[in-house]
């Protein structure tokens, strides 16, 4: 009998049973077992075994018994319900009912990123709890949800970064129909919803690929968190496969509308551009969509902007990677320290033009924190490829206690920022919470045995260590413990906030409404914006829109600025206009001091402290 499976590897349910099929190159046997059944797969070519198992339907448990001794779980598990170590559960896909018939994905261009963690993002921590908040995330103006990694972990909770069944959303968050009806549900919102994937190594505990075949990893490379993976190496070809068929099934049977590749810098190949492993990622994603839209977007600690041309001219094709150095440079502006990577950002009015018009500031200069160059060149690059944020898991985290932004600096001069991040032409992320001001923290968390407990908090506290503000013995014993529950249950939002932050909430509501209302804030063209220093605390940014439907932002990060006499032509007006007050952080609305205009009839401009204020001509 001859299957038509969707993917090489894996458990696929036919009408009268499951097939089987995986890659085990160093074993001479492989059985399939289920319950007391035994199902002996046969061998093919270049270590792959399959078979068909009669009778054998979705919600049966099975294992690989490689060479008749040790039993694993499935690599391509589809779900794991006892966790990793546990048996697989044969999952039939097609057993949903989608309804987004008529969504077809999302442009980078408009897009505002969420980023969440489902497990800290309600009360109960699942995909079925996260549904009930999709209305409200629509009415704020997101429109694009990054979902941390959900791919199956150890122990009961972690920011899945620690992911070790590819394949399988974690059983803390619910089944894989979950999954699905939670991304169905924002599509019926008109929001897009990508998966953080991590391809550049596994967790430390209920990782067995390499029970499969050592072949998987490589001693070539280092990452910082464990085995590289063999992209480039004797037999990558399988392996990458296995990569592969793990981004065609995320779009095909969740309908993920795009990925965020985690920590890129440790995903290595030696390939060349067209062949690269990460342009491979994002050429399966887009044929697996067919006619939907995709967002591939990447971290990068180097900084590469290579990542976002186009193939032709030696990138890989991807769409969007996260602006670090935009996030850097505004934490010092925010509270005035430069410790650790923040030492080589001044936070300085010309920084964020930069920001606005080229996307990363270190472009190859001399980064004296790490002691070499930083990043290569990308000029060429339009501004919406660098997405730019205030928050995420990451920097939340670093800050020692996990405080937010708003919490490490002046209530004014947050809003300012916040006003300048949303309404940047690059694309903006906000952190979970982040909309209404959250005072819930994120903190590193991660359940692990009482041996490797041990080791991650020492690790957790060395790389702390960088800050000589958490070197002090009592500052050390004030971080939380990552395998604490507690540490966990703290990070959970409170979404009665919204009511008791309605100003902060109501500031964000109003920026992203203007972001997508109102002409000029997302640019078609790449150098549709410019800007200005006014002094050496305030700038202005202008958008330039036809139909001399041009809007400025002027920011003020510091004092009361008289600017009486500015020669500037940013600063002027339309044609036969005048520039009128659209909106100011300043605000009573939002919890400031009281609005105003910063040009006075004459002409003469004078800059309230902290302050962004938007203008229009009229």
């Amino acid at each position: 009998m001859g299957f038509r499976r969707t993917y090489p590897i894996g458990a696929e349910v036919f009408s009268d049973g499951t097939h089987f099929r995986l890659w085990s190159p160093t074993h001479q046997r492989v059985d399939v077992v289920i319950d007391d059944q035994i199902f002996e797969l046969q061998s093919e070519d270049n270590g792959y075994f399959s078979g068909f198992a009669p009778s054998v339907h979705a919600g049966a448990r099975y294992r690989f018994r490689l060479s008749g001794q040790d039993q694993f779980p499935d690599p391509a598990s589809r779900f794991q319900p006892q966790g990793p170590d546990g048996p697989s559960q044969i999952i039939d896909p097609y057993l949903f009912k989608w309804t987004d018939h008529d969504w077809h994905g999302r442009e980078l261009n408009g897009s505002v990123i969420y980023e969440m963690h489902i497990g800290t993002f309600t009360s109960d921590g699942t995909f079925q709890a996260a549904i009930h908040e999709l209305p409200e995330l629509a009415e704020v103006g997101i429109n694009c949800i990054e979902v941390m990694p959900v791919a199956e972990f150890a122990g009961e909770f972690g920011w899945g970064y620690d992911g070790v069944n590819l394949f399988a959303p974690s059983r803390l968050y619910g089944t894989p129909d979950d999954f699905r009806n939670f991304i169905n549900e924002a599509h019926r919102h008109e929001i897009a919803v990508i998966l953080d994937v991590v391809y550049n190594h596994l967790g430390p505990i209920g990782n067995h690929l390499a029970n499969f075949s050592p072949a998987y990893f490589t001693d070539r490379y280092k990452t910082d968190w464990g085995s590289a993976i063999n992209f480039d190496g004797e037999l990558n070809e399988f392996v990458r496969e296995f990569y592969l068929t793990n981004v065609a099934y995320w779009i095909r049977e969740f309908h993920i509308d795009g990925l965020r590749l985690d920590a890129t810098q440790n995903i290595y190949d030696a390939s060349p551009p067209e062949s690269h492993i990460l342009t491979q990622i994002a050429d399966t994603a887009r044929n697996a969509a067919v006619d939907r839209s995709i967002l591939i977007s990447a971290e990068s600690e180097v900084q590469y902007p290579e990542l976002c041309r186009p193939v032709e001219q030696g990138g890989n094709g991807l769409d969007a990677v996260w602006n670090d150095d935009y996030h850097h440079s505004a934490m010092v502006a925010l509270t005035g320290r430069q410790e650790a990577y923040y030492t080589d950002y001044k936070g300085t009015p010309q920084e964020f033009i930069s920001a606005a018009k080229y996307g990363y500031l270190f472009q190859g200069q001399w980064y004296a924190w790490q002691d070499k160059c930083r990043g290569r060149p990308g000029l060429d690059l339009h501004p919406r490829t660098c997405i730019c944020f205030l928050q995420n898991h990451d920097q939340i985290a670093n800050s020692g206690r996990g405080l937010r932004a708003h919490q490490l600096a002046s209530p004014a001069l947050y809003r300012t920022f916040t006003a300048l991040t949303l309404l940047l032409p690059n694309t903006p992320l906000l952190f979970q919470g982040q909309e209404f001001a959250s005072s819930s923290p994120f903190l590193y968390f991660a359940d692990f045995d009482d041996e490797l407990r041990e080791l991650v908090q020492a690790g957790r506290v060395g790389s702390l260590k960088q800050f000589p503000s958490l070197k002090d013995p009592i500052a050390e014993a004030h971080l939380a413990l990552p395998h604490d529950r507690q540490t966990f249950l703290r990070c959970k939002l409170d979404f009665g906030e919204r009511e008791k932050h309605a100003s902060d909430y109501r500031m964000i509501k109003d920026l992203l409404k203007l972001r997508r209302l109102e002409p000029g804030f997302q640019p078609s063209g790449a150098r549709d914006v410019d800007g200005a220093v006014l002094a050496s605390n305030a700038f202005v940014l202008r958008y330039f829109f036809e139909n001399d439907q041009d809007r400025l932002l002027v920011v003020n990060m510091g004092h009361d600025l008289n600017l009486a006499n500015v020669p500037e032509p940013l600063l002027a007006p339309p044609i036969k206009k005048q520039w009128k007050v659209l909106l100011s952080t300043e605000d009573f609305l939002y919890g400031g001091s009281g609005r105003r205009s910063p040009v006075n009839e004459e002409g003469k401009w004078f800059l309230p402290a902290q302050t962004a204020i938007v203008l229009e001509g009229v």
